[in-house]
Protein backbone atom coordinates (compact mmCIF):
# COMPACT_ATOMS: atom_id res chain seq x y z
CA UNK A 1 0.00 0.00 0.00
CA UNK A 2 1.44 3.43 -0.92
CA UNK A 3 2.33 5.67 2.01
CA UNK A 4 -0.05 8.55 2.77
CA UNK A 5 1.85 11.77 1.99
CA UNK A 6 2.35 14.10 4.95
CA UNK A 7 2.76 17.87 4.62
CA UNK A 8 4.65 20.32 6.77
CA UNK A 9 2.01 22.49 8.46
CA UNK A 10 1.57 26.12 7.44
CA UNK A 11 2.10 27.29 11.02
CA UNK A 12 5.35 25.35 11.29
CA UNK A 13 6.91 26.55 8.02
CA UNK A 14 4.72 28.18 5.37
CA UNK A 15 7.41 28.11 2.70
CA UNK A 16 8.14 24.41 3.25
CA UNK A 17 4.40 23.66 3.32
CA UNK A 18 4.08 25.25 -0.13
CA UNK A 19 7.06 23.32 -1.53
CA UNK A 20 5.80 20.05 -0.04
CA UNK A 21 2.33 20.57 -1.45
CA UNK A 22 3.48 21.35 -5.01
CA UNK A 23 5.56 18.17 -5.10
CA UNK A 24 3.33 15.77 -3.13
CA UNK A 25 0.14 16.79 -4.95
CA UNK A 26 1.93 15.92 -8.21
CA UNK A 27 1.78 19.44 -9.62
CA UNK A 28 5.43 19.99 -10.51
CA UNK A 29 9.03 19.14 -9.66
CA UNK A 30 12.45 20.68 -10.19
CA UNK A 31 14.02 19.92 -13.55
CA UNK A 32 17.58 18.90 -14.40
CA UNK A 33 18.13 22.46 -15.66
CA UNK A 34 18.77 24.76 -12.70
CA UNK A 35 15.80 27.01 -11.92
CA UNK A 36 13.43 25.24 -14.33
CA UNK A 37 10.50 22.98 -13.54
CA UNK A 38 8.70 19.97 -14.92
CA UNK A 39 4.94 20.56 -14.78
CA UNK A 40 3.38 17.17 -14.15
CA UNK A 41 0.08 16.07 -15.73
CA UNK A 42 -2.12 17.06 -12.77
CA UNK A 43 -0.50 20.50 -12.55
CA UNK A 44 -0.67 20.95 -16.31
CA UNK A 45 -4.36 20.02 -16.35
CA UNK A 46 -5.02 22.97 -14.02
CA UNK A 47 -3.06 25.24 -16.40
CA UNK A 48 -5.06 23.85 -19.35
CA UNK A 49 -8.34 24.81 -17.65
CA UNK A 50 -6.99 28.29 -16.96
CA UNK A 51 -5.74 28.56 -20.52
CA UNK A 52 -9.03 27.44 -22.05
CA UNK A 53 -11.12 29.93 -20.08
CA UNK A 54 -8.75 32.85 -20.62
CA UNK A 55 -8.48 32.04 -24.32
CA UNK A 56 -12.28 32.12 -24.60
CA UNK A 57 -12.42 35.46 -22.77
CA UNK A 58 -9.67 36.98 -24.93
CA UNK A 59 -11.39 35.96 -28.15
CA UNK A 60 -14.64 37.55 -26.97
CA UNK A 61 -12.77 40.88 -27.04
CA UNK A 62 -11.65 40.34 -30.66
CA UNK A 63 -8.15 39.02 -29.92
CA UNK A 64 -6.63 36.32 -32.15
CA UNK A 65 -3.78 33.92 -31.38
CA UNK A 66 -0.47 33.94 -33.23
CA UNK A 67 3.04 32.69 -32.57
CA UNK A 68 6.39 34.50 -32.72
CA UNK A 69 9.99 33.23 -32.52
CA UNK A 70 11.63 32.09 -29.30
CA UNK A 71 14.94 33.70 -30.27
CA UNK A 72 15.30 37.47 -30.51
CA UNK A 73 18.25 39.32 -32.13
CA UNK A 74 20.18 41.16 -29.43
CA UNK A 75 20.00 44.38 -31.44
CA UNK A 76 16.19 44.37 -31.10
CA UNK A 77 16.39 44.57 -27.32
CA UNK A 78 18.69 47.56 -27.56
CA UNK A 79 16.19 49.65 -29.52
CA UNK A 80 14.02 50.57 -26.52
CA UNK A 81 16.29 51.87 -23.76
CA UNK A 82 14.05 51.29 -20.71
CA UNK A 83 13.08 47.85 -21.97
CA UNK A 84 16.63 46.54 -22.32
CA UNK A 85 17.61 48.00 -18.96
CA UNK A 86 14.68 46.24 -17.31
CA UNK A 87 15.53 42.79 -18.71
CA UNK A 88 19.31 42.85 -19.30
CA UNK A 89 20.21 40.99 -16.10
CA UNK A 90 17.77 38.16 -16.80
CA UNK A 91 18.66 37.33 -20.40
CA UNK A 92 19.91 33.93 -21.58
CA UNK A 93 22.11 34.47 -24.66
CA UNK A 94 22.73 32.09 -27.59
CA UNK A 95 26.21 32.62 -29.02
CA UNK A 96 26.91 29.47 -31.12
CA UNK A 97 24.90 27.14 -33.30
CA UNK A 98 26.96 23.92 -33.32
CA UNK A 99 28.82 21.47 -31.11
CA UNK A 100 31.69 19.18 -32.03
CA UNK A 101 33.48 16.21 -30.50
CA UNK A 102 35.99 17.17 -27.82
CA UNK A 103 39.48 16.34 -29.14
CA UNK A 104 40.32 14.92 -25.69
CA UNK A 105 37.47 12.43 -26.09
CA UNK A 106 35.44 13.83 -23.21
CA UNK A 107 32.08 14.39 -24.89
CA UNK A 108 31.35 17.50 -26.94
CA UNK A 109 32.37 21.16 -26.89
CA UNK A 110 31.12 24.33 -28.55
CA UNK A 111 32.55 24.67 -32.05
CA UNK A 112 34.42 28.02 -32.04
CA UNK A 113 33.93 28.27 -35.80
CA UNK A 114 30.15 28.26 -35.37
CA UNK A 115 29.77 31.57 -33.59
CA UNK A 116 26.65 33.51 -34.57
CA UNK A 117 27.16 36.79 -36.40
CA UNK A 118 24.63 38.33 -34.03
CA UNK A 119 23.90 36.87 -30.62
CA UNK A 120 20.31 35.83 -29.93
CA UNK A 121 18.30 36.30 -26.74
CA UNK A 122 15.94 33.57 -25.48
CA UNK A 123 12.79 35.66 -25.15
CA UNK A 124 12.21 37.17 -21.71
CA UNK A 125 9.16 38.86 -23.30
CA UNK A 126 8.27 39.46 -26.95
CA UNK A 127 7.59 43.17 -27.46
CA UNK A 128 10.67 43.68 -29.63
CA UNK A 129 10.28 40.73 -32.00
CA UNK A 130 6.55 41.40 -32.33
CA UNK A 131 6.91 45.11 -33.05
CA UNK A 132 9.57 44.38 -35.65
CA UNK A 133 6.98 42.07 -37.27
CA UNK A 134 4.10 44.53 -36.93
CA UNK A 135 6.07 47.01 -39.02
CA UNK A 136 5.37 44.72 -42.00
CA UNK A 137 1.70 44.28 -41.16
CA UNK A 138 0.59 47.84 -40.46
CA UNK A 139 0.45 50.52 -43.18
CA UNK A 140 -2.92 52.25 -42.87
CA UNK A 141 -5.57 52.98 -40.25
CA UNK A 142 -7.54 50.24 -42.05
CA UNK A 143 -5.05 47.71 -40.63
CA UNK A 144 -5.91 48.76 -37.09
CA UNK A 145 -6.60 47.72 -34.45
CA UNK A 146 -4.29 44.71 -34.58
CA UNK A 147 -5.11 42.39 -31.68
CA UNK A 148 -2.80 39.41 -31.16
CA UNK A 149 -2.02 37.06 -28.30
CA UNK A 150 0.46 34.22 -28.05
CA UNK A 151 0.66 31.27 -25.66
CA UNK A 152 4.34 30.60 -25.14
CA UNK A 153 7.24 29.97 -22.79
CA UNK A 154 9.72 32.64 -21.74
CA UNK A 155 13.10 32.62 -20.02
CA UNK A 156 14.20 34.99 -17.28
CA UNK A 157 17.37 33.85 -15.57
CA UNK A 158 16.22 33.96 -11.95
CA UNK A 159 18.80 33.22 -9.26
CA UNK A 160 16.34 32.42 -6.46
CA UNK A 161 13.52 30.20 -7.69
CA UNK A 162 10.39 28.56 -6.33
CA UNK A 163 8.10 26.23 -8.29
CA UNK A 164 5.40 28.16 -10.17
CA UNK A 165 6.07 31.44 -8.35
CA UNK A 166 9.47 32.25 -9.81
CA UNK A 167 11.29 29.98 -12.25
CA UNK A 168 13.81 30.65 -14.98
CA UNK A 169 11.44 29.26 -17.63
CA UNK A 170 7.68 29.57 -17.29
CA UNK A 171 4.55 29.39 -19.41
CA UNK A 172 2.36 32.39 -20.06
CA UNK A 173 0.30 34.29 -22.56
CA UNK A 174 1.28 37.71 -23.85
CA UNK A 175 -1.11 39.94 -25.71
CA UNK A 176 0.24 42.69 -27.98
CA UNK A 177 -2.14 45.14 -29.62
CA UNK A 178 -1.72 48.13 -31.93
CA UNK A 179 -4.17 51.04 -32.19
CA UNK A 180 -4.75 54.22 -34.17
CA UNK A 181 -5.23 56.46 -31.11
CA UNK A 182 -4.02 56.80 -27.55
CA UNK A 183 -7.60 56.59 -26.30
CA UNK A 184 -8.22 53.24 -28.04
CA UNK A 185 -5.00 51.76 -26.68
CA UNK A 186 -5.71 52.91 -23.15
CA UNK A 187 -9.25 51.53 -23.39
CA UNK A 188 -7.82 48.14 -24.44
CA UNK A 189 -5.31 48.22 -21.58
CA UNK A 190 -8.11 48.71 -19.06
CA UNK A 191 -10.39 46.19 -20.79
CA UNK A 192 -7.76 43.47 -20.42
CA UNK A 193 -7.04 44.12 -16.75
CA UNK A 194 -10.79 43.83 -16.22
CA UNK A 195 -10.75 40.47 -18.06
CA UNK A 196 -8.00 39.26 -15.73
CA UNK A 197 -9.88 40.45 -12.64
CA UNK A 198 -13.05 38.69 -13.84
CA UNK A 199 -11.14 35.46 -14.42
CA UNK A 200 -9.19 35.48 -11.15
CA UNK A 201 -12.22 36.32 -9.03
CA UNK A 202 -14.87 34.18 -10.73
CA UNK A 203 -12.81 31.15 -11.76
CA UNK A 204 -9.89 31.13 -9.34
CA UNK A 205 -12.08 32.46 -6.48
CA UNK A 206 -9.35 34.93 -5.49
CA UNK A 207 -10.37 38.52 -4.62
CA UNK A 208 -8.10 41.14 -6.19
CA UNK A 209 -7.46 44.86 -6.02
CA UNK A 210 -7.29 46.56 -9.42
CA UNK A 211 -4.86 49.43 -9.63
CA UNK A 212 -2.05 51.28 -11.35
CA UNK A 213 1.62 50.65 -10.62
CA UNK A 214 3.87 53.39 -9.32
CA UNK A 215 6.66 54.58 -11.64
CA UNK A 216 9.18 52.41 -9.75
CA UNK A 217 7.10 49.26 -10.23
CA UNK A 218 6.02 49.96 -13.82
CA UNK A 219 6.86 47.53 -16.65
CA UNK A 220 10.10 48.43 -18.43
CA UNK A 221 9.14 50.55 -21.45
CA UNK A 222 5.53 51.20 -20.43
CA UNK A 223 3.83 54.56 -19.99
CA UNK A 224 1.38 53.05 -17.49
CA UNK A 225 0.98 49.59 -15.94
CA UNK A 226 -2.35 48.35 -14.62
CA UNK A 227 -2.35 45.34 -12.31
CA UNK A 228 -4.42 43.07 -10.10
CA UNK A 229 -3.01 42.31 -6.66
CA UNK A 230 -3.97 39.28 -4.57
CA UNK A 231 -3.17 38.43 -0.96
CA UNK A 232 -1.80 35.06 0.10
CA UNK A 233 -2.54 33.31 3.41
CA UNK A 234 0.85 34.29 4.86
CA UNK A 235 -0.01 37.98 4.40
CA UNK A 236 2.21 38.55 1.37
CA UNK A 237 0.93 40.07 -1.86
CA UNK A 238 1.18 38.42 -5.26
CA UNK A 239 0.84 40.25 -8.57
CA UNK A 240 -1.73 38.16 -10.42
CA UNK A 241 -1.80 39.95 -13.79
CA UNK A 242 -0.64 43.08 -15.58
CA UNK A 243 -1.76 45.14 -18.55
CA UNK A 244 0.54 47.81 -19.98
CA UNK A 245 -0.19 50.97 -21.93
CA UNK A 246 3.00 51.29 -24.00
CA UNK A 247 2.19 54.60 -25.68
CA UNK A 248 4.21 54.98 -28.88
CA UNK A 249 7.53 53.85 -27.38
CA UNK A 250 7.86 50.57 -29.25
CA UNK A 251 6.29 51.94 -32.43
CA UNK A 252 8.96 54.65 -32.52
CA UNK A 253 11.75 52.22 -31.64
CA UNK A 254 10.76 49.95 -34.55
CA UNK A 255 9.42 52.67 -36.87
CA UNK A 256 5.87 51.30 -37.02
CA UNK A 257 3.92 54.07 -38.75
CA UNK A 258 0.55 54.19 -40.47
CA UNK A 259 -1.39 56.59 -42.65
CA UNK A 260 -4.24 57.94 -40.51
CA UNK A 261 -7.68 59.10 -41.61
CA UNK A 262 -6.28 62.59 -42.25
CA UNK A 263 -3.83 61.00 -44.71
CA UNK A 264 -0.89 61.79 -42.43
CA UNK A 265 1.83 59.48 -41.10
CA UNK A 266 1.62 58.69 -37.39
CA UNK A 267 3.07 56.13 -35.01
CA UNK A 268 0.70 53.48 -33.69
CA UNK A 269 -0.25 53.18 -30.03
CA UNK A 270 0.43 49.93 -28.21
CA UNK A 271 -0.56 47.68 -25.33
CA UNK A 272 0.78 44.44 -23.89
CA UNK A 273 -0.70 42.24 -21.19
CA UNK A 274 -0.01 38.85 -19.64
CA UNK A 275 -0.51 36.24 -16.97
CA UNK A 276 1.58 33.14 -16.32
CA UNK A 277 1.79 29.79 -14.54
CA UNK A 278 2.48 31.91 -11.44
CA UNK A 279 -1.34 31.89 -11.13
CA UNK A 280 -1.10 28.23 -10.08
CA UNK A 281 1.10 29.35 -7.18
CA UNK A 282 -1.51 31.98 -6.30
CA UNK A 283 -4.26 29.34 -6.39
CA UNK A 284 -2.34 27.10 -4.00
CA UNK A 285 -1.38 29.80 -1.51
CA UNK A 286 -4.78 31.49 -1.37
CA UNK A 287 -6.99 28.49 -0.67
CA UNK A 288 -5.09 25.37 0.40
CA UNK A 289 -4.69 23.97 3.91
CA UNK A 290 -2.62 21.49 5.91
CA UNK A 291 -4.44 18.57 4.29
CA UNK A 292 -3.49 19.65 0.78
CA UNK A 293 -4.91 21.57 -2.14
CA UNK A 294 -8.30 23.27 -2.01
CA UNK A 295 -9.33 23.86 -5.61
CA UNK A 296 -12.29 25.97 -6.74
CA UNK A 297 -14.66 23.75 -8.75
CA UNK A 298 -14.42 26.03 -11.79
CA UNK A 299 -10.75 25.08 -12.20
CA UNK A 300 -10.53 21.63 -10.64
CA UNK A 301 -9.41 18.96 -13.16
CA UNK A 302 -11.56 16.46 -11.24
CA UNK A 303 -14.63 18.08 -9.68
CA UNK A 304 -16.11 14.90 -8.20
CA UNK A 305 -14.55 11.55 -7.31
CA UNK A 306 -16.54 8.43 -6.44
CA UNK A 307 -14.83 5.91 -4.15
CA UNK A 308 -16.39 2.42 -3.78
CA UNK A 309 -16.16 0.48 -0.49
CA UNK A 310 -16.85 -3.27 -0.71
CA UNK A 311 -15.87 -6.65 0.73
CA UNK A 312 -16.69 -9.03 -2.10
CA UNK A 313 -17.34 -9.10 -5.82
CA UNK A 314 -21.13 -9.17 -5.42
CA UNK A 315 -21.05 -5.90 -3.47
CA UNK A 316 -18.55 -4.51 -5.96
CA UNK A 317 -20.82 -5.13 -8.95
CA UNK A 318 -23.82 -3.50 -7.24
CA UNK A 319 -21.76 -0.41 -6.44
CA UNK A 320 -20.28 -0.23 -9.95
CA UNK A 321 -23.75 -0.31 -11.48
CA UNK A 322 -25.00 2.53 -9.27
CA UNK A 323 -21.79 4.56 -9.60
CA UNK A 324 -21.92 4.38 -13.39
CA UNK A 325 -25.43 5.87 -13.36
CA UNK A 326 -24.23 8.78 -11.22
CA UNK A 327 -21.19 9.29 -13.44
CA UNK A 328 -23.40 9.44 -16.52
CA UNK A 329 -25.78 11.96 -14.89
CA UNK A 330 -22.94 14.22 -13.75
CA UNK A 331 -21.16 14.13 -17.11
CA UNK A 332 -24.39 15.07 -18.87
CA UNK A 333 -24.46 18.11 -16.59
CA UNK A 334 -20.91 19.03 -17.62
CA UNK A 335 -19.29 17.92 -14.35
CA UNK A 336 -15.82 16.37 -14.44
CA UNK A 337 -16.12 13.11 -12.47
CA UNK A 338 -13.86 10.12 -11.80
CA UNK A 339 -14.96 6.71 -10.53
CA UNK A 340 -11.87 5.35 -8.77
CA UNK A 341 -12.30 1.60 -8.98
CA UNK A 342 -8.59 0.84 -8.52
CA UNK A 343 -8.47 -2.22 -6.25
CA UNK A 344 -4.76 -1.89 -5.43
CA UNK A 345 -5.39 1.03 -3.05
CA UNK A 346 -7.65 1.07 0.00
CA UNK A 347 -10.46 3.62 0.42
CA UNK A 348 -8.65 5.38 3.30
CA UNK A 349 -5.60 5.98 1.12
CA UNK A 350 -7.82 7.26 -1.69
CA UNK A 351 -9.62 9.64 0.67
CA UNK A 352 -6.32 11.17 1.79
CA UNK A 353 -4.97 11.35 -1.77
CA UNK A 354 -8.02 13.15 -3.17
CA UNK A 355 -8.02 15.54 -0.22
CA UNK A 356 -4.35 16.24 -0.97
CA UNK A 357 -5.22 16.92 -4.62
CA UNK A 358 -8.07 19.25 -3.72
CA UNK A 359 -10.95 17.44 -5.44
CA UNK A 360 -13.97 19.55 -4.40
CA UNK A 361 -16.50 16.73 -3.82
CA UNK A 362 -16.00 13.10 -2.85
CA UNK A 363 -18.79 10.52 -2.97
CA UNK A 364 -18.28 7.27 -1.04
CA UNK A 365 -20.54 4.29 -1.56
CA UNK A 366 -20.63 0.96 0.30
CA UNK A 367 -22.90 -2.08 0.44
CA UNK A 368 -25.02 -0.55 3.21
CA UNK A 369 -25.52 2.58 1.07
CA UNK A 370 -26.84 0.41 -1.75
CA UNK A 371 -29.30 -1.26 0.66
CA UNK A 372 -30.43 2.06 2.14
CA UNK A 373 -30.43 4.06 -1.09
CA UNK A 374 -27.90 6.55 0.35
CA UNK A 375 -24.46 7.92 -0.40
CA UNK A 376 -21.81 9.75 1.65
CA UNK A 377 -20.98 13.24 0.38
CA UNK A 378 -17.76 14.99 1.45
CA UNK A 379 -16.90 18.60 0.55
CA UNK A 380 -13.22 19.49 0.50
CA UNK A 381 -13.51 23.19 1.39
CA UNK A 382 -15.03 22.61 4.84
CA UNK A 383 -14.02 18.93 5.34
CA UNK A 384 -17.69 18.19 6.18
CA UNK A 385 -19.50 15.02 5.19
CA UNK A 386 -23.11 13.94 5.29
CA UNK A 387 -25.17 10.96 4.20
CA UNK A 388 -27.84 11.80 1.63
CA UNK A 389 -30.44 9.91 -0.44
CA UNK A 390 -29.11 8.49 -3.69
CA UNK A 391 -32.10 9.91 -5.57
CA UNK A 392 -31.35 13.40 -6.82
CA UNK A 393 -27.67 13.19 -5.89
CA UNK A 394 -26.50 14.57 -9.25
CA UNK A 395 -28.59 17.73 -8.82
CA UNK A 396 -27.35 18.07 -5.23
CA UNK A 397 -23.72 17.79 -6.34
CA UNK A 398 -24.22 20.44 -9.04
CA UNK A 399 -25.58 22.85 -6.42
CA UNK A 400 -22.86 21.90 -3.96
CA UNK A 401 -20.13 22.73 -6.50
CA UNK A 402 -21.65 26.20 -6.91
CA UNK A 403 -21.74 26.64 -3.13
CA UNK A 404 -18.12 25.55 -2.77
CA UNK A 405 -16.99 28.02 -5.44
CA UNK A 406 -18.77 30.86 -3.61
CA UNK A 407 -17.57 29.75 -0.18
CA UNK A 408 -13.92 29.55 -1.23
CA UNK A 409 -14.09 33.10 -2.59
CA UNK A 410 -15.86 34.39 0.53
CA UNK A 411 -13.29 32.80 2.82
CA UNK A 412 -10.44 34.44 0.89
CA UNK A 413 -12.24 37.80 0.80
CA UNK A 414 -12.97 37.67 4.54
CA UNK A 415 -9.33 36.89 5.28
CA UNK A 416 -8.13 39.77 3.11
CA UNK A 417 -10.50 42.17 4.83
CA UNK A 418 -9.32 41.00 8.25
CA UNK A 419 -5.68 41.86 7.45
CA UNK A 420 -6.26 45.09 5.49
CA UNK A 421 -5.96 48.22 7.59
CA UNK A 422 -5.31 51.93 7.30
CA UNK A 423 -2.01 53.24 8.69
CA UNK A 424 -1.26 56.94 9.12
CA UNK A 425 2.24 57.16 10.63
CA UNK A 426 5.54 55.67 9.53
CA UNK A 427 6.29 54.37 13.04
CA UNK A 428 3.00 52.50 13.05
CA UNK A 429 3.72 51.26 9.52
CA UNK A 430 7.02 49.68 10.60
CA UNK A 431 5.19 47.74 13.29
CA UNK A 432 2.18 46.72 11.18
CA UNK A 433 4.15 45.59 8.12
CA UNK A 434 5.70 42.81 10.24
CA UNK A 435 2.20 41.35 10.68
CA UNK A 436 1.61 41.06 6.93
CA UNK A 437 -1.49 41.99 4.96
CA UNK A 438 -2.41 45.08 2.94
CA UNK A 439 -1.62 48.45 4.51
CA UNK A 440 -3.55 51.40 3.07
CA UNK A 441 -1.34 54.47 3.45
CA UNK A 442 -0.83 57.98 2.15
CA UNK A 443 2.30 58.49 0.02
CA UNK A 444 3.66 61.72 -1.45
CA UNK A 445 4.02 60.24 -4.96
CA UNK A 446 7.82 60.49 -5.17
CA UNK A 447 10.14 57.61 -6.12
CA UNK A 448 12.55 58.72 -3.38
CA UNK A 449 10.01 58.13 -0.60
CA UNK A 450 8.96 54.83 -2.14
CA UNK A 451 12.59 53.67 -2.35
CA UNK A 452 13.21 54.67 1.26
CA UNK A 453 10.21 52.67 2.48
CA UNK A 454 11.33 49.61 0.48
CA UNK A 455 14.92 49.83 1.77
CA UNK A 456 13.85 50.21 5.39
CA UNK A 457 10.89 47.82 5.53
CA UNK A 458 11.07 45.55 2.41
CA UNK A 459 7.53 46.69 1.56
CA UNK A 460 6.54 48.00 -1.87
CA UNK A 461 3.60 49.88 -3.29
CA UNK A 462 1.54 47.08 -4.80
CA UNK A 463 -0.77 49.48 -6.60
CA UNK A 464 -2.62 52.76 -6.55
CA UNK A 465 -6.21 51.41 -6.37
CA UNK A 466 -8.57 52.40 -9.15
CA UNK A 467 -11.60 52.07 -6.86
CA UNK A 468 -9.81 53.00 -3.65
CA UNK A 469 -10.44 55.77 -1.14
CA UNK A 470 -9.76 59.04 -2.98
CA UNK A 471 -9.73 61.14 0.19
CA UNK A 472 -6.55 63.28 0.17
CA UNK A 473 -4.20 63.28 3.13
CA UNK A 474 -0.56 63.58 4.20
CA UNK A 475 2.29 61.19 3.36
CA UNK A 476 3.06 58.99 6.35
CA UNK A 477 6.81 59.53 5.82
CA UNK A 478 7.28 63.13 4.66
CA UNK A 479 4.02 64.82 5.63
CA UNK A 480 3.65 66.16 2.09
CA UNK A 481 0.23 66.16 0.38
CA UNK A 482 -1.10 62.81 -0.87
CA UNK A 483 -3.90 62.40 -3.40
CA UNK A 484 -5.16 59.05 -2.05
CA UNK A 485 -4.21 55.99 -0.06
CA UNK A 486 -2.12 53.34 -1.85
CA UNK A 487 -1.61 49.63 -1.12
CA UNK A 488 1.63 48.63 0.59
CA UNK A 489 2.68 45.03 1.28
CA UNK A 490 5.60 42.66 1.19
CA UNK A 491 5.31 40.50 -1.86
CA UNK A 492 6.33 37.40 -3.77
Amino acid sequence: MPEIKQLTSRAQNYSQWYNDLVVKADLAENAAVRGCMVIKPYGYSIWEKMQAELDRMFKQTGVQNAYFPLLIPKSFLCKEAEHVEGFAKECAVVTHYRLKNDPSGKGVVVDPDARLEEELIVRPTSETIIWNTYKNWIHSYRDLPLLCNQWANVMRWEMRTRLFLRTAEFLWQEGHTAHATSEEALQKTIEMINVYADFVENFMAIPVIKGVKSANERFAGAVETYCIEALMQDGKALQAGTSHFLGQNFAKAFDVQFVNKENKLDYVWATSWGVSTRLIGALIMTHSDDNGLVLPPNLAPIQVVIVPIYKNEEQHQLIVSQANRIVEQLRRAGVSVRFDDNDTKKPGWKFAEYELKGVPVRLAMGARDIENGTIEVFRRDTMEKQTLPMDGIAEHVEQLLREIQQNIFKKAADFRQSVTREVDTYDEFKVEIEKGGFLMCHWDGTPETEERIKAETKATIRCIPIDGDKTPGRCMVTGKPSAQRVVFARNY
